[in-house]
């Protein structure tokens, strides 16, 4: 029997070694593009939980980064990276050199803002947090409670990036305009956003809580009934969020390839002209390829013609039978 003392290391920690080895033996090179998570899990034959740390534990040590476009490289820091002093201790994580008395709520909230923005919802966690902050994760606490009051307190920070006139345009229309596109600017800088935005169970938060009572404001005098200002004040920001979330799943799926829609494209167009020369999908070969891909275009397609079918129940007056 193996003794308490002398147990393996976990799977992840043995991966992480093989990873550390070969970056700094050179035979990975700063700009070089490692496997993704699923790749991982596939390779080594593990969970993709165990990949995740995998790759976790290599972005604490400095030796991996993530760019969007490239997927997850060597770090440019890694050929600078100290060897582990032990057969199995990693080097210390890059400390981020936050000035004494200087962590606060605000702080905490703008440095997980950036790796979410950098590398997506799922790279954000209090121990990468006091990563890269160069703090002990207990310190964090102070300031928020753990993960799930984090990303309310993040998306909240976010929504208060901008700020809703007073009394705002002229018309019901031209508002709910107005506030669906600051939305969506806001989604188009912070592709998680969606993702950290629940409509049955909403954020009770300032800012988002400021967003909704503006949009009441707006169809306020209108003679509808309170069920259906509250509906349309919700379904505005989830036609944002479901147009949004393409945006989300593009960038993800850019570093976890490190492939561009563009360079997808060019792939795929082979495939796409032996089916649509083949005359089965007439209709369908007419189709201007960049209107697909363009989301900008989508969602404004999206919320005209959403505001015109609410127009014309406003117009008609609503049906209280």
């Amino acid at each position: 029997m193996t003794s308490a003392t002398h147990r393996p290391d976990p799977p992840y920690r043995r991966i992480v070694a093989e990873f550390r080895t070969r970056i700094l033996a050179g035979d990975l090179r700063p700009g070089d593009r490692v496997p993704s998570i699923r790749q991982i899990a596939q390779r080594w034959g593990v969970a993709v939980a165990t990949a995740t740390k995998v790759v976790a534990a290599l972005r604490e040590e400095g030796l991996v980064e993530t760019k969007v476009g490239a997927g997850t490289v060597v770090s440019v820091r890694a050929g600078r990276t100290e060897r582990p002093s032990g057969p199995s201790g990693p080097p210390k994580p890059r400390q981020a050199g936050v000035p004494k008395g200087s962590l606060n709520r605000r702080y905490v909230l703008h440095a997980a803002i950036a790796i979410a923005d950098a590398e997506g919802l799922d790279a954000v966690s209090m121990r990468r947090l006091a990563a890269e902050l160069g703090t002990g994760p207990m310190s964090l606490y102070r300031h928020v409670t753990g993960k799930d009051e984090l990303v309310t307190q993040m998306a909240d920070e976010v929504f208060g990036e901008t700020e809703l006139p007073d009394p705002g345009p002229e018309g019901w229309r031209a508002k709910l305009e107005l506030v669906s596109r600051r939305q969506w600017e806001l989604c188009r800088r912070h592709f998680w956003l969606p993702e950290a935005v629940s409509f049955t169970r909403p954020l009770l938060v300032p800012n988002m809580m400021a967003h909704t009572e503006w949009t009441l404001r707006a169809l306020d005098g209108l003679g509808l009934p309170a069920q259906i200002r509250t509906r349309e004040a919700l379904t505005l920001p989830a036609l944002v969020s479901t147009v949004a979330l393409s945006m989300a799943q593009e960038a993800e799926a850019a570093q976890e390839t490190g492939m561009t829609l563009d360079g997808w494209r060019l792939i795929q167009r082979k495939r796409a002209d032996e089916l649509l020369s083949s005359g089965r999908f007439p209709l369908l070969a007419l189709v201007p390829e960049e209107t697909v891909s363009d989301l900008d275009g989508m969602f404004d397609y999206i919320l005209a013609r959403h505001l015109d079918g609410f127009a014309a129940m406003v117009e008609r007056g609503f049906d209280r039978s």
